[in-house]
C-alpha cells in the first residue's frame, strides 16, 4: 500500500535575477538553436498570428557584464515575435541604414558607456521608425547637436532610490525590493514635447518617470527584465511593444488553465471532479501528464520501489479520456518527471523531480540549477519523448501535441529536440548565454522568462504562455503561500497588456474549492477562457 503522496512541489522558472548562477561551466555542444546566426546577428521568425513586423534588437557585448547583453536581447526577441521576425545583434556591429529593413528597432544599453557606432546615432536621430531605448547610453544620443530642441528632454543622472511600484494605465505594478540598480531621472526641457507612459514611486511617495515618448522615440529607464515577478513592471514593456510593432491591435483578455503533474498514480475521482467543475463553467482546460510512474526509492511507499505506467492503471486512463470528454487537451509532460534513481532535487519520486536538467537545494532552502543531465543529447531526449509517446499511444489516449518540460528546465539540445517532434510547448522558457551568438551554451547563467502571450521563443518552438503560477496553500524553497486571491490579483495587473493573457496552473490533489474561486475571479476581472489550441492560432 503507497503511502499517502507529498504535496508535488512546482519549481518556478522566474526571471528573478538577471542570471541564476549554477554550479556547472560551460558545456562542450555547440549552439544550434533554431533561426540563423550569421556574422549579421541571429534571426527567428513569428509566432502564428504574429504580423508582419520587422525588429531589430540591438545589445551591448564590452565590459565584464558584457554577456548581459545577450541575455537581455534574447528575451527582448522573444516578445518580440509575437509581432513578426526579427533580428538580434550587437550594437558595435551596427552600420549605417541597417535599420531602414525593419519596422522598429529595440536598443538595450546594459553596459554603462558602451561605444555605440556614430552611424546609428545618427540614423536613430534621423528615422521616422519606431525606436525603443533601453536604460544606458542615452547620454551618447541626447548630446547630438540638435537632439534637445527636437524631443525635449536630454539625460540626467541616475536616481538610486528605492522604488516599489511602477504606475502604467492606471494600475501598480510591483518591482523588487532586491532591485537596486537606479533609474535614468532624465531632463525635460519641453514637458510639451514628452509623453510620461509609466511613472516609478519613491519610498518616499515621490515619482519620477519610468518611460517617456517623444515623438517616435521611447525611452525606459532601466532594464526590465531583472527581478521579475508575475505583477512585475516588466510588463509594461510587452505591452509598449505593441506600441512599436502593432500599434492597431485591439484590447483582448484571455485566460487559460493547465491542470498539472497527472501521472499513472493520480487519483481519477479527483480528475473527474476538476474535469466536472471546468465543464459546468464551460471552461476549456489542458492537462499535463507524465505516463510512467517511477518512485525508486520507495520515498512514498514505505522504502518499496515502484515503476509502473498508464496501461497499468486503466482508472486513470479512464478518468484522463473523461477529461477529454468534459474539454480537456493532453500534452505530454515529460515521461517520468524524475531522472534515474537519485535525489533530483527532492526524493527521486515522479512528479516532484526534474527529468531533463539536475538540481539540488542548497542550505537556504533555494533550489539551484546544475545543468543537464548527464545523459543529455538529442538522441537520450528524442528516446525519452518517443517512449512517452507510445505509452499514450497504447492507452488509446492519442498522440500529445504539445510538451511541457517538468519543471520548466531542459538543456538547449532538448528544446531543439522538443521544436522538431513538437514544434510547440507550453511552459516557462528557460534560456542561456550562447544560443544567440553560437557560441559554447553557458549553464553557468541560465534565466528563466515567461511570455504574457504567444511567442515563438529562440529554439524557434511556438510557446502558449503561463505567467500567473498556481495556488501552493503552503510555502516552499523560499517561494511564498500563493492563493486563489494571489492569482486574480496577478490576472488584474496583467490587464496592462492589451492583448495579454491570465494563465495559471493547478494541481488536481488539491481539489475544486480553490478553483471554484480561482475560475470566477479571473472571469470577474473581465478574461474569456480559451483552450491552447486557441492560443496557437494567434
Amino acid at each position: 500500500m503507497r503511502a499517502t503522496p507529498v504535496s508535488r512541489r512546482s519549481v518556478l522558472v522566474a526571471g528573478a535575477a538577471a542570471a541564476t548562477v549554477a554550479a556547472v561551466g560551460l558545456n562542450s555542444i555547440e549552439a544550434g538553436a533554431a533561426g540563423t546566426t550569421t556574422a549579421a546577428g541571429k534571426t527567428g521568425k513569428a509566432a502564428p498570428g504574429g504580423g508582419t513586423a520587422k525588429t531589430l534588437v540591438l545589445y551591448d557585448t564590452t565590459g565584464g557584464y558584457g554577456w548581459l547583453g545577450e541575455v537581455y536581447a534574447t528575451q527582448t526577441a522573444n516578445l518580440s515575435s509575437h509581432f513578426g521576425s526579427w533580428t538580434a545583434a550587437p550594437v558595435a556591429g551596427y552600420k549605417a541604414g541597417d535599420l531602414k529593413n525593419y519596422t522598429a528597432v529595440i536598443y538595450l544599453g546594459s553596459t554603462y558607456d558602451e561605444p555605440l557606432p556614430a552611424a546609428f546615432l545618427t540614423d536613430v536621430t534621423a528615422t521616422t521608425k519606431p525606436v525603443v531605448w533601453v536604460r544606458d547610453n542615452v547620454w551618447q544620443l541626447t548630446k547630438l547637436d540638435g537632439f534637445a530642441a527636437k524631443y525635449g528632454f536630454t539625460s540626467g543622472l541616475f536616481d538610486f532610490a528605492d522604488v516599489a511600484a511602477v504606475t502604467y494605465k492606471g494600475r501598480k505594478l510591483t518591482r523588487s525590493a532586491d532591485n537596486k540598480s537606479g533609474l535614468m531621472n532624465l531632463t525635460v526641457s519641453d514637458p510639451a514635447k514628452v509623453v510620461t507612459l509609466a511613472a516609478a514611486t519613491r519610498a518616499d511617495g515621490t515619482t519620477l518617470p519610468w518611460a517617456v515618448r517623444s515623438g517616435n522615440l521611447t525611452y525606459v529607464s532601466e532594464i526590465p527584465f531583472s527581478y521579475v515577478t508575475h505583477d512585475d513592471r516588466y510588463l509594461v514593456f510587452a505591452d509598449l511593444l505593441f506600441d512599436a510593432l502593432a500599434p492597431k491591435t485591439p484590447e483582448r483578455h484571455r485566460a487559460l488553465i493547465r491542470i498539472e503533474d497527472v501521472g499513472p498514480d493520480a487519483d481519477p475521482a479527483e480528475l473527474r471532479a476538476v474535469a466536472d467543475y471546468l465543464w459546468s463553467m464551460k471552461v476549456p482546460f489542458s492537462v499535463a501528464v507524465y505516463p510512467r510512474y517511477r518512485d525508486p526509492k520507495g520515498a512514498k511507499n514505505n522504502g518499496v520501489a515502484e515503476d509502473y505506467s498508464l496501461a497499468k492503471r486503466p482508472a486513470v486512463v479512464s478518468a484522463l479520456k473523461y477529461m477529454q470528454a468534459k474539454g480537456g487537451t493532453l500534452l505530454m509532460h515529460g515521461y517520468t518527471h524524475q531522472y534515474g534513481s537519485v535525489n533530483n532535487p527532492y526524493d527521486g519520486a515522479s512528479g516532484n523531480d526534474f527529468e531533463f536538467f539536475t538540481a539540488h537545494v542548497d542550505s537556504a532552502d533555494r533550489v539551484i540549477y546544475d545543468g543537464p543531465v548527464k545523459e543529455d543529447s538529442a538522441a537520450w531526449a528524442t528516446s525519452r519523448m518517443v517512449a512517452s509517446g507510445a505509452v499514450f499511444a497504447a492507452t488509446g489516449l492519442g498522440m500529445p501535441k504539445i510538451f511541457e518540460f517538468p519543471h520548466y528546465a531542459a538543456s538547449p539540445v532538448d528544446y531543439q529536440v522538443v521544436n522538431s517532434l513538437f514544434g510547440k510547448r507550453y511552459d516557462r522558457g528557460l534560456y542561456f548565454p550562447g544560443v544567440l551568438t553560437g557560441a559554447k551554451f553557458n549553464y553557468a547563467r541560465q534565466f528563466g522568462q515567461f511570455f504574457p502571450y504567444t511567442v515563438r521563443d529562440v529554439y524557434g518552438s511556438v510557446v502558449v504562455p503561463e505567467n500567473i503560477g498556481n495556488v501552493e496553500p503552503e510555502a516552499y524553497n523560499t517561494h511564498p503561500v500563493r492563493l486563489p486571491a494571489d492569482l486574480v490579483a496577478s490576472a488584474e495587473r496583467n490587464l496592462v497588456v492589451r492583448d495579454g493573457v491570465a494563465s495559471f496552473f493547478y494541481h488536481p490533489y488539491l481539489g475544486t474549492a480553490h478553483l471554484k474561486q480561482l475560475v470566477p475571479g479571473i472571469i470577474k476581472a473581465g478574461y474569456t477562457f480559451v483552450s491552447a489550441d486557441a492560443m496557437l492560432n494567434g
